[in-house]
């Protein structure tokens, strides 16, 4: 149950109630915005809410227990800190929010009414509606490990324990050209092709800053890079545009090893016997249906 002061619940209980709901969002780089449906701006705790940002709630869904309630924002695109771009190229993707029911009067007195992640985002040619997902949607996040033949770590993790800061993994470019907002090219910088298939180039600055795409494809022409990525940026790269290309690992135990030298901390299980070998059956002129290890 949630704390109100005294004087908070007078304000609420008065006829003419002056309250607005607030929204803070904090960037996983620790960006914190403020937005408010009210029409002026706010201000509480070191943040500035918005008032010209449009954002304002369209659906909630609460629930008892322990199963997770969502709830469904809508905003306009105008704001100078919440941009399309932004949103494109995934900046605000698993930002947290706090939603606050708050005085315009005196926005001391408020009330924290949620905490959520936010979580699917689709847009419009002015618009934009935002899932926010509560805290209880990680209670049926997977946990553990599963037995299974690829590496259940990400690349560069705990578990994982590679240096993605090595030189062998890691490249600091430049982007060359750019044919769409699904490609770029950049110098080689000596890697061979396909080194970075897998991985992600990160927008250290310029027309796309921030953003992390995953590439589809990483292919040498004329001496140099081409990355197809898998989601197109917000918009095509410029020349000059700094970028960083990471190592992509496929998760399989020859990759661990020949790639990384990294065999010793593979999270997954290489020899579990596939489908094939659970669907044979037992022939005195089959190899390998001795009983014997199917590895030695």
């Amino acid at each position: 149950m949630r704390a109100i002061s005294e004087a908070t619940q007078a304000r609420l209980d008065d006829e003419a109630a002056t309250f607005c709901h607030c929204w803070k969002l904090v960037r996983r780089d620790g960006v914190a915005q403020g937005f408010t449906n009210h029409d002026v701006d706010l201000a509480f705790d070191g943040v500035r809410y918005e008032a010209d940002a449009g954002l304002d709630a369209a659906t909630m869904d609460a629930r008892l227990g322990f199963g997770p309630g969502a709830m469904t924002v809508s905003g306009a695109l105008s704001g100078a800190s919440l941009t399309d771009r932004d949103l494109a190229n995934g900046v605000y993707d698993g930002a947290s929010v706090e939603i606050w029911l708050v005085d315009w009067r005196e926005p001391a007195h408020r009330i924290l009414l949620d905490a959520a992640t936010l979580g699917e985002v689709t847009r419009s040619d002015s618009g934009f509606q935002a899932e926010l997902r509560s805290l209880a949607h990680r209670l049926e996040e997977e946990r553990g490990r599963r037995f299974q033949r690829g590496c259940s770590a990400d690349l560069g993790d705990g578990a994982c324990r590679v240096d993605l800061g090595a030189p062998a993994f890691r490249l600091v470019t430049q982007v060359v050209s750019a044919a769409s907002a699904s490609t770029c090219v950049t110098p080689s910088g000596g890697f061979a092709e396909g080194w970075f298939t897998g991985g992600v180039l990160i927008a250290r600055g310029g027309v796309n800053a921030g953003a992390r795409l995953s590439i589809k494809a990483h292919r040498l022409a004329g001496g140099q890079n081409v990355f197809d990525f898998w989601t197109p940026a917000a918009v095509p790269f410029a020349p000059g545009d700094p970028v960083e290309a990471i190592a992509g690992c496929d998760k399989s135990f020859a990759t661990c090893g020949s790639k990384f030298a990294n065999r010793i901390n593979f999270r997954g299980f290489p020899h579990i016997p596939g489908n094939d070998a659970l669907l044979r059956y037992a022939s005195r002129t089959d190899v390998g249906l001795d009983g014997g290890s199917l590895f030695l």
